[in-house]
């Protein structure tokens, strides 16, 4: 090891997007306009499908798990940024950046098991109609949470624990707006070999296994749809997946962004600009996706809107 290594180290230094002081009120009120529209979005699906009867059904019950995970992951890394903004610091604890970086792969986890179990349920729902109350029970869809979230405990671990054994060299600046991964092990004294590769074969193991679980989910739910006789009946069974395939496609589209930008040469500033896709845009896409053309999140939505404001009129 170097003499100029570091194990110690009590911080690092969060660069951002910019240093310019004149751009820095643009990017907080930016990022604490799209934050606030993600967490009030995503909380109104919640209370929607939480107050109203009529989605207590197992699509329901992940699309409001779905949505709590996306608040909490909008919230692992933009608070932190726009306190930084506001305080005029870039500074982040050694053991803050690691439980920043423990949740945000937690809750990435969480969104990729979620979205592939929904396609389970659609599969399900237009596959085997006549038993998809049978199959997709409350226990089977309490397991299925409860393994999302294993699972995802677990994979976090795997990479905390792994950038945890690293040694840190004097140069702590993260030209991030985030502790990301990858980032961090940029900035490593001590040997990454073995960091990079467990990293890459448990991440490469969950997005692409989890991606053929939707493709072969959707190859199934498409030739059935071809065996639907009436045109009316095909656009009710695909108008249910729209929603789901829409937020698939984005979320998965900009992964790729982000992964690409961070293999070519300019990787520091086009993989924090991309990473803004998945980390903040998506989350906050993900509520008007699934209330825009969805019929029963609006219904459910005019219902709890007119409940509340029955509710303050009693009062008043």
């Amino acid at each position: 090891m170097d003499p100029g290594n570091y194990t110690g180290i009590s911080e690092f230094q969060l660069l951002g997007f910019s240093e310019e002081p004149e751009l820095q009120p643009l990017i907080f009120g930016l990022f604490l306009s799209m934050y606030l529209i993600t967490a009030f979005g995503n909380l109104l699906i919640i209370l929607a499908v939480s107050s109203d009867s009529h989605l207590h059904t197992p699509m329901y019950f992940f699309l409001a798990n779905l949505s709590f995970v996306d608040i909490c992951f909008t919230s692992t890394t933009v608070p932190k940024m726009l306190w930084n903004i506001q305080t005029q610091s870039k500074v982040i604890t050694y053991a803050g950046c690691i439980t920043q970086m423990y949740f945000f792969v937690l809750f990435t986890g969480l969104d990729i098991f979620l979205l592939t179990v929904m396609a389970y349920d659609h599969f399900v729902a237009i596959c085997h109609p006549l038993h998809y109350t049978v199959i997709m029970n409350p226990w089977l869809c309490g397991l299925l949470a409860l393994v999302s979230w294993i699972l995802s405990v677990l994979y976090s671990l795997l990479h905390t624990s792994m950038v945890l054994r690293l040694s840190f060299c004097t140069e702590v600046e993260i030209p991030h707006f985030f502790c990301e991964v990858s980032q961090i092990l940029q900035l490593a004294c001590s040997d990454t070999f073995l960091n990079n590769m467990v990293i890459y074969f448990a991440a490469t193991f969950l997005a692409v296994g989890s991606f053929i679980g939707i493709l072969y989910s959707y190859s199934k739910i498409i030739s059935s749809i071809c065996e639907i006789s009436s045109a009316q009946g095909k656009y009710k069974a695909f108008s249910t997946c729209v929603s789901h395939l829409s937020v698939v496609s984005l979320f998965y589209c900009t992964v790729l962004g982000v992964y690409l930008s961070s293999a070519a040469p300019q990787s520091s500033h086009a993989s924090a600009v991309a990473s803004v896709m998945y980390t903040v845009v998506m989350p906050m896409l993900n509520p008007f996706i699934y209330s825009l053309r969805n019929r029963d999140i609006k219904e459910a939505l005019m219902r709890f809107s007119g409940l509340t404001a029955l509710k303050g009129s009693i009062v008043l």
